[in-house]
């Protein structure tokens, strides 16, 4: 079973750590993670700090403490911390895949949806890093759980950028269908890799009839899906497609705050149309219309 340690260190320490594992260092696009670094037997991952000007190493192996402790002496195992509902309501632990979504109820940004494969033999894992329901974990536990999660993970993941998702509601598609779409086709090619797996299921967010009825025009359709309301809750695969889901979305938010150099502001509040107000002021209508849903009732308070 994976184990890990996380010490605190300085800069001095960390571009000692860094010369350690340098050989080892792996391509890394997270803006949180300042050095990442994967060997055999232990993977190494140096995070920034908002808070303070000390860095965060986390070592996850099969024995970290080995490692940690050659830089911190002081340096003990993590106890997975017990936040309130964490994995205590999770109802099936043999093989399974599940999809959630993330980014329908933001004004701003894209829609991405991720589909997990969770192992029996995962779950233990899966437990003590943990996860969660990505609703009751911050963005920064986000960014750090899912650049562990897609290296451990098989998944499946797709993102639907604004442009495209206007040109479908143009088209007469309504929110409900574009995300039956996305789920079938992440479920549908993860399935083809794990043919042998009985269980799928999805965060539900329609009917199951009113989700088949969406999908009778595609090719292949995924069968025989369990639909659970708040599923992340209920089974680790949800929980882990829901956290994938929310990792790639904010990547794709912070691409586009630095495109425009602004921070894109989450949801549909009064606060984010006022954003959009001087966002348009800014760059225009035109720019706007790539990076928002336009079948949100926000776009006629802003133009």
């Amino acid at each position: 079973m994976k184990k890990s340690v996380t010490i605190k260190v300085d800069e001095a320490k960390l571009h000692e750590i860094i010369s350690q594992y340098n050989m080892f260092e792996k391509e890394n696009k997270n803006e949180y993670i300042v050095f990442f670094a994967k060997a055999n037997d232990i993977q190494v991952t140096c995070y920034s700090s908002k808070k303070d000007k000390d860095y965060k190493v986390m070592f996850l192996g099969e024995d970290p403490l080995k490692h940690a402790k050659k830089f911190d002496k002081d340096a003990v195992l993590n106890v997975p911390k017990k936040k309130e509902g964490t994995n205590k309501h999770w109802i099936l632990f043999e093989d399974q895949i599940g999809s959630d979504e993330v980014g329908t109820g933001d004004f701003f940004g894209p829609i991405t949806v991720a589909a997990a494969f969770v192992k029996e033999s995962d779950i233990p894992f899966l437990k003590e890093l943990g996860v969660d329901d990505s609703k009751r974990l911050t963005d920064e536990d986000i960014m750090k759980l899912g650049q562990i999660l897609i290296t451990k993970i098989p998944y499946k993941q797709v993102c639907l950028d604004n442009p495209k998702f206007n040109e479908l509601i143009d088209k007469g598609m309504n929110m409900n269908e574009i995300k039956s779409k996305l789920h079938n086709q992440v479920l549908r090619l993860l399935k083809k890799e794990h043919p042998e797996v009985k269980h799928i299921i999805i965060d539900q967010f329609t009917p199951k009839d009113n989700y088949y009825s969406y999908l009778k025009d595609e090719k292949e359709v995924v069968q025989d899906i369990t639909f659970k309301t708040k599923g992340e809750s209920y089974f680790p695969c949800v929980a882990v497609g829901s956290i994938i889901a929310r990792y790639s979305f904010l990547q794709k938010m912070n691409a586009i705050g630095n495109k425009y150099g602004v921070t894109i502001p989450f949801g549909a509040s009064q606060k984010v149309t006022d954003f959009a107000k001087e966002f348009v002021k800014t760059y225009g209508k035109d720019n706007l219309l790539k990076v928002v849903k336009k079948n949100f009732a926000n776009l006629s308070e802003v133009i």
